[in-house]
């Protein structure tokens, strides 16, 4: 994050963490493929909720074009706005121990990555240190610390998550879940900010193959987290440097999400800012 004076520069690097820890292997490409699909998204959304983008190329500095974005500067919220359509991940742990997911009751007998009733608005906080924390509605409203802020904040990330998953669904793509970041604008209104709908933000699965009872393969950093996984790691710092053949899979991975998802070949995203 660079600041500009009244605009931000945010630049995406190509890091990957797994279990809260950095690897010191970069992902080649990573950055670039989160910014053109945020890119993509943030053009697919505004008559849902503006956002804080304003240019991939004036005021980038040659190296870091591609994989940045000038943008409005906000007051972020202090939640995390996730949102789920399937039941999996940390969603799949709380309906198992407590039959819902952040307060939110659900249906009993649903099987893993099972296809939910209708979009749940789960918010979660944002950890200084270590993992964010679930929370229901009522809570998130107390740390943001206005109800109807909040009302509108959870029906803004329900309309975008329904919006992107209907576009997924038609390029053969589901998306399970996702997280938005918020915040106001100098104005005071509600912005989309951060980056939105990519395979670090979200769990995106190829559609064909797809079938409740089982974690799902993802187009995001889920191959290179059951690598680590099975390393013999201990999750604990310094991370182990990822093998070469796992880094050129996770990039293909990411690249076939933006290829996908925006019905454009990743190539494209960089000739446009060159």
């Amino acid at each position: 994050m660079y600041d500009l004076g009244d605009r931000l520069l945010m630049v995406a690097s190509d890091r990957i963490s797994t279990y809260d820890v950095v690897h010191p292997t970069p992902i080649p490409d990573k950055g670039k493929v989160l910014t053109g699909l945020s890119a993509f998204w943030f053009a697919k959304t505004g008559h849902i909720v503006p956002n804080h983008a304003l240019s991939y190329t004036e005021g980038v500095p040659e190296e870091a074009r591609g994989r940045s974005i000038v943008a409005k500067k906000l007051k972020m919220l202090p939640v995390e706005c996730v949102v789920r359509g399937y039941i999996t991940g940390s969603g799949w742990k709380d309906y198992q121990r407590t039959g819902g997911v952040s307060g939110i009751g659900l249906p009993p007998g649903l099987q893993e990555s099972e296809r939910l009733p209708t979009p749940i608005f789960t918010p979660s906080t944002k950890a200084e240190e270590g993992h964010d924390e679930t929370i229901d509605f009522d809570q998130a409203a107390e740390i943001v610390g206005d109800r109807d802020l909040m009302a509108r904040v959870r029906d803004v990330s329900i309309a975008l998550y329904q919006f992107a998953s209907d576009h997924a669904r038609e390029r053969g793509v589901i998306l399970a879940d996702t997280k938005f970041e918020l915040g106001l604008d100098d104005k005071g209104e509600l912005v989309l900010g951060d980056e939105v709908l990519t395979p670090d933000s979200s769990r995106f699965w190829p559609a064909e193959g797809y079938a409740p009872g089982k974690s799902q393969p993802s187009f995001d950093k889920q191959y290179v987290r059951d690598w680590a996984s099975q390393s013999g790691w201990d999750k604990t710092p310094p991370a182990p440097a990822v093998p070469d053949d796992v880094a050129a899979r996770t990039r293909e991975l990411y690249v076939e999400a933006y290829d996908r998802i925006t019905g454009e070949s990743f190539d494209a995203w960089l000739e446009r800012t060159k």
